[in-house]
């Protein structure tokens, strides 16, 4: 599989002095109630915080594995994350506060935040919550044996499924690799999806 080409002029990176100054900055929720997968993130990157776009940083390959996999028509570019909103898809994160690592991440954040990712989720009651990394969810989510995939746990009637996490520095998963993982999840979210719609007609 490949990538389709970005549209239009890719915007200028910040400065190392803006990304120095975007540490422990936090960036606003793509999200709305009633989506089909809210994906979570661990935390902002500098280079996100400092953009205030998600999964932004270069080498990052959230948005080709979404495209790849069928989530979205074209590859958008990380400053069209609001596009996500019409394809039903959102993204908010684990842990709020943005630094250079994920592992620069203390234990306490991870729990806290899978509580505080909890309550959000039952507030806006996606379909599916997707976790991408699979690490952050077995401390945030405690469940030290977690793997890719679905997962037993729900969140209210919200599905919860982990994907790898798509950091260029996850050398374990290949981009094609990637992506599969992404169209696991979409071919199970479009099950649930017309499952969902048939209970309603049922009901209706």
């Amino acid at each position: 599989m490949a990538a389709n080409a970005v549209s239009k002029r890719t915007p200028r990176g910040p400065r190392r002095a803006e990304l120095l100054a975007a540490a422990g900055l936090t960036i606003a929720d793509v999200s709305a109630p009633g989506l089909n997968v809210l994906f979570a993130g661990i935390n902002p990157s500098l280079y996100s915080a400092a953009t205030g776009h998600h999964f932004a940083r270069p080498g990052n390959r959230f948005w080709p594995a979404l495209h790849m996999s069928g989530f979205t028509p074209r590859l958008l570019r990380p400053d069209e994350q609001q596009l996500l909103l019409g394809f039903g898809l959102g993204i908010t994160n684990l842990v709020d506060r943005a630094t250079a690592r994920a592992d620069e991440l203390s234990t306490r954040e991870l729990t806290d935040g899978g509580r505080a990712l909890a309550g959000k989720v039952a507030a806006l009651r996606p379909q599916w919550l997707a976790v991408v990394g699979v690490t952050a969810y077995r401390t945030g989510f405690g469940s030290p044996r977690a793997a890719t995939g679905r997962q037993e746990l729900t969140v209210g009637k919200t599905a919860v499924w982990v994907l790898p996490n798509p950091s260029g520095l996850n050398a374990h998963w290949s981009l094609d690799s990637l992506a599969d993982e992404f169209a696991r999840l979409r071919a199970a979210a479009r099950t649930n999806s017309a499952v969902s719609t048939a209970d309603r007609a049922q009901l209706g």
